[in-house]
């Protein structure tokens, strides 16, 4: 009986083994799912990143042959998605060719169909002339923001330790080619009639300016946290416009031999504070006043003879708003060489909000927004010959790093491809805006420092 067992069980494992070969399913090949931009797409961003996704896990053959628009493509695989490195130019098309066999799935099968897919970037505006030239040699910049501007006459109130050359020599050394010294004068400043600001603090001020100008960077120099004097109403605009006529005269007589590489800006965010347009673009009056502050900075400046006769000032809408009717009714000095100064922290939930913040970003939604933002200066104020300098921008630290990242990279990519300089504002405090620690100068976040010096490579 055993023997004739051992017979049974022997037919029924060649059974088994037989009718497994025979019910064996063919492997199936990897099978695209969509890619970015989706096929056929028109008016892509130039920033846009390029994509291809699959159904399953893939990797790419030895010699794939992928190429875009004939040339071989910077390509790599990254779990389902085939991710490409190209710098897109505007207005051009773009095709992209994946062979057969070019990516492999787990199971050593084949892509079994080429895929062709293209795209069409939008028309971008190509600076041109002096004017826009020189905000491309700015590149982008970094903010010594809470130092000079502090509200206090002692300049290490607000946490800070007083600027050093070794600070500004790592911020040039990273990559930044434009260095903003925000300055507040009020704490070192006399009474009317003159408004005589202390000589010691004019020489701290060109001291700190010389940190830049030795190597080579382009230097801002403003006027800061003064809304305490700087009141946009027309009760105050006539003393206002007595006041900061003398002090711009003080700091420009202070700074007139130094070439164009040192940029006047006239006002910071001056807005009437505490009212309820305060942040959203002010009311005519306000924006009446700072217009005509504007155009008094500007003589005073011009006036003062050197250099200041033609050297490049940027000038500011009300509270440097990009609010379009703050864009809309910003009236321009009469003078050449000006620079519009804007800043914008957007989207505020994710860059500015302290409460009931937004820790992720990146949407095809949320880039789509920040365009538009951008596109707001490009057809106000860049398609017309007028250059804009973002004066501040950033976002705050919410143990989110990767998506900090990941918006500063676009943020700064999305200025730059429009002719914009963008100048991130770094407060010293690295839980919030703080790139880099100011005693021992060593950068804390890297990361986000690289993606913008990144974004101005050629």
């Amino acid at each position: 009986m055993k023997y004739i067992q051992y017979i049974v069980i022997a037919c029924q494992l060649i059974c088994f083994s037989s009718c497994a070969k025979n019910e064996q399913v063919e492997k199936p090949a990897p099978v695209f799912k969509s890619s970015i931009p989706v096929n056929n797409a028109i008016d892509v961003i130039v920033t846009t990143d390029i994509e291809v996704v699959f159904d399953e896990v893939v990797t790419l053959a030895t010699n794939h042959g992928i190429t875009i628009n004939n040339a071989a493509a910077n390509v790599k695989a990254s779990f389902t998605k085939l991710i490409f490195t190209a710098e897109l130019v505007g207005n051009t098309t773009y095709s992209i060719h994946i062979p057969k066999g070019a990516v492999i799935n787990t199971f050593d099968v084949h892509l079994a169909d080429e895929i062709q897919l293209s795209f069409t970037t939008k028309e971008v505006y190509v600076p041109d002339g002096t004017d826009m030239e020189f905000v491309a040699n700015m590149g982008v910049g970094w903010n010594l923001g809470n130092t000079l501007d502090t509200k206090n006459k002692d300049k290490t109130q607000w946490g800070n330790p007083e600027a050093t050359k070794a600070l500004i020599d790592a911020v040039k050394a990273k990559g930044f080619k434009t260095l903003r010294v925000p300055v507040t004068w009020q704490y070192n400043m006399g009474n009317e009639p003159d408004y005589a600001i202390e000589q010691s603090f004019l020489e701290r001020v060109e001291e700190v300016v010389n940190y830049g100008l030795s190597n080579d960077m382009h230097v801002i120099v403003n006027i800061h946290h003064d809304e305490e004097w700087l009141i946009p109403t027309y009760a105050e605009v006539a003393r206002t416009k007595d006041q900061l006529g003398k002090v711009w005269t003080q700091i420009a007589n202070q700074l007139k031999t130094y070439d164009s590489k040192l940029i006047f800006e006239t006002l910071n965010e001056t807005r009437l504070k505490g009212s309820a347009e305060e942040w959203q673009g002010g009311t005519a009056e306000g924006r009446d006043c700072i217009n005509q502050f504007n155009q008094v900075a500007v003589d005073a400046i011009r006036t003062s003879g050197g250099n200041n006769a033609e050297r490049y000032i940027m000038v500011s809408t009300y509270a440097a708003s990009t609010a379009q009717i703050a864009l809309d009714e910003l009236e321009l000095p009469t003078s050449e060489n000006l620079i519009v100064a804007v800043h914008t922290y957007f989207p505020y939930k994710f860059a500015l909000a302290k409460t009931d913040f937004n820790t992720e970003w990146g949407t095809a939604q949320e880039k789509l927004e920040m365009d538009a933002e951008f596109d707001k200066l490009l057809n106000t104020f860049i398609n017309k010959g007028i250059p804009v300098v973002m004066g501040e921008w950033g976002n705050l630290n919410h143990n989110n790093l990767s998506e900090r990242v990941e918006h500063a990279a676009y943020y700064a990519k999305g200025c730059l491809s429009r002719g914009i300089c963008p100048i991130w504002w770094d407060n010293g405090a690295t839980d919030m805006f703080g790139l880099i620690n100011r005693n021992n100068n060593q950068w804390v976040y890297p990361e986000i420092a690289d993606v913008i010096v990144d974004a101005n490579q050629k």
